[in-house]
C-alpha cells in the first residue's frame, strides 16, 4: 500500500525520512493533491539506468528502422562525401 503523507509531516522530517526505503517511497500530497515524492537513492539511481537504456534502446530502433527503409552507404561514399 502507497505511504502518503500530507506535506505538513515533513516538520519531523526525520520520522519521515525513517519510513523510506528500496520499493517504499513516500508520496507527499499537499491540499490533498500528490506534490512529490521521497525515493531512497539506489532506487532512484536505478530507475535513472533504466530511463537511459530504454532512451539508447528507442535511438537503436530508431537508427535500424532507418537501415531498413533508406539503407545504408558504402565507405568509399562515406570519404566522398565528408570529402577525405
Amino acid at each position: 500500500m502507497p505511504n502518503i503523507k500530507p506535506i505538513s509531516d515533513l516538520r519531523n522530517y526525520t520520522a519521515v525520512i525513517n519510513e523510506v526505503s528500496y520499493g517504499n517511497r513516500v508520496y507527499l500530497t499537499r491540499n490533498g493533491h500528490g506534490q512529490c515524492a521521497i525515493i531512497d537513492m539506489k532506487e532512484l539511481d536505478e530507475l535513472d539506468r533504466q530511463k537511459s537504456f530504454y532512451q539508447l534502446m528507442s535511438k537503436l530502433n530508431e537508427a535500424e528502422k532507418s537501415i531498413r527503409e533508406e539503407g545504408t552507404i558504402s565507405a568509399d561514399e562515406l570519404e566522398k562525401e565528408l570529402g577525405v
